[in-house]
C-alpha cells in the first residue's frame, strides 16, 4: 500500500489540510476521493492532526483515497454536504439536526463512546465574584455579567447553556449587554481568562483538555458548574455515497468505525478524539437538541 500526500482547495475557499493514503483497489466503486470533514469547534493545529489521522485511518481500511477538508465555520460544514463537496461529516449535536433537516436522506453513522453522555461547562473569570455552584438553578448567578457562548450553533458551547441558563431563569436578553460568540471552545476559554467576558460556557472535553496540557490559567478563570448530559457529537454521511462508492459502503465505513478500539492505530485515533470506541447513533438521541434548537429559532 502506498501512501501519498495531497493538498486540495475546499469549496469553501479554504485551503484545506487533506491528505491521504490512496489504496490500489480494483472494487468497481467510485475511485474519487472520499471527502470528510468536521466542525471546526477548537484550535485548528489539534482539529487538523486529529481529522489527518482519522482520514489516515480511514484511507487504509477502506482501501480508498480520502481527504480531510477543513472548512471556515459550522453553516459551511452544513451547506457543503447538502452540495456533495463533503461525504462524511462529524457534527456537534445541532449541526447534525440542521444537516438531517436540510437533506432528510443521510445517514446517521456513529458515536463517539463520551457522547452518550456529554457535557458542557460554565466558566468564569476570577475577577467576577462568581463561584461554583451544584445545582442548574445556581447559574442564576450569571444574570448581568458579561458572557459569551461558543459558535452560535454549537451545542455544547451555546445552545445547551442558553438552554440550562433559562432553566435557572436566565433568558440571553438577561445578561449585560449582548451575548459574545468567539467562533470556539478554546477562544471562549482565552476571552474569560483575559477578563473581556465574565462568564462562558465551553464543551468539558476540551476544558478539561486544556487543563492537562496547563493552557488554563487557574488563578484566572474557574469552572463554575457541568451541565447535565446530552447526546452530542456524530458523523454523517451524504446520502449519495451508496451511489458513489458502491451499494453497502454504508455498512463497510461503520464496520470499520465501530471496530476501531481493536488495533493499535484505531485506538491512537481515538485517543485523539478522546474516546475509547465509537457506537452505534440514532435520530431519536437528538431529539432534545432538536426540541431546544426550536426554541432558539435556530432550524431554519
Amino acid at each position: 500500500m502506498v501512501s501519498r500526500r495531497r493538498v486540495i482547495q475546499a469549496a469553501a475557499a479554504l485551503p484545506a489540510l487533506s491528505f491521504l493514503a490512496a489504496c490500489g483497489s480494483s472494487s468497481e466503486d467510485s475511485s474519487r476521493p472520499l471527502r470528510v470533514s468536521a466542525i471546526p469547534d477548537q484550535d485548528p493545529d489539534v482539529l487538523t492532526e486529529r481529522e489527518e489521522a482519522f482520514a489516515e485511518y480511514l484511507a487504509k481500511k477502506l482501501e480508498r483515497d480520502v481527504e480531510y477538508v477543513a472548512v471556515p465555520d459550522y453553516s459551511a460544514s452544513v451547506a457543503q454536504l447538502g452540495t456533495g463537496d463533503l461525504d462524511l461529516v462529524f457534527y456537534g449535536g445541532l449541526t447534525g439536526v440542521q444537516a438531517r433537516r436540510q437533506n432528510p436522506d443521510v445517514t446517521i453513522i456513529g458515536q463517539r463512546d463520551i457522547d452518550e453522555k456529554f457535557t458542557s461547562i460554565f466558566i468564569a473569570s476570577k475577577d467576577s465574584g462568581i463561584e461554583p455552584v451544584s445545582e442548574v438553578a445556581g447559574l442564576s448567578a450569571f444574570a448581568g455579567k458579561r458572557f459569551t457562548f461558543g459558535s452560535e450553533t454549537s451545542t455544547s458551547g451555546r445552545l445547551m447553556p442558553s438552554s440550562f441558563l433559562a432553566e435557572a431563569g436566565v433568558e440571553e436578553g438577561d445578561l449585560a449587554g449582548e451575548p459574545g460568540f468567539s467562533g470556539s471552545h478554546d477562544k471562549t476559554i482565552e476571552l474569560v481568562q483575559a477578563g473581556t467576558y465574565e462568564g462562558g460556557a465551553v464543551n468539558a472535553q476540551v476544558w478539561r483538555s486544556r487543563l492537562e496540557d496547563g493552557t488554563v490559567d487557574t488563578e484566572k478563570v474557574i469552572a463554575v458548574f457541568e451541565t447535565p448530559t446530552f447526546h452530542d457529537y456524530h458523523w454523517i454521511l451524504r446520502e449519495e455515497a451508496e451511489k458513489d462508492f458502491g451499494e453497502g459502503f454504508a455498512q463497510k465505513l461503520k464496520d470499520a468505525l465501530f471496530a476501531m478500539h481493536e488495533d493499535e492505530d484505531g485506538k491512537a485515533v481515538l485517543d485523539l478524539y478522546k474516546a475509547g470506541s465509537i457506537i452505534d447513533a440514532k435520530p431519536e438521541d437528538y431529539a432534545r437538541i432538536e426540541e431546544a434548537a426550536e426554541k432558539l429559532d435556530l432550524l431554519g
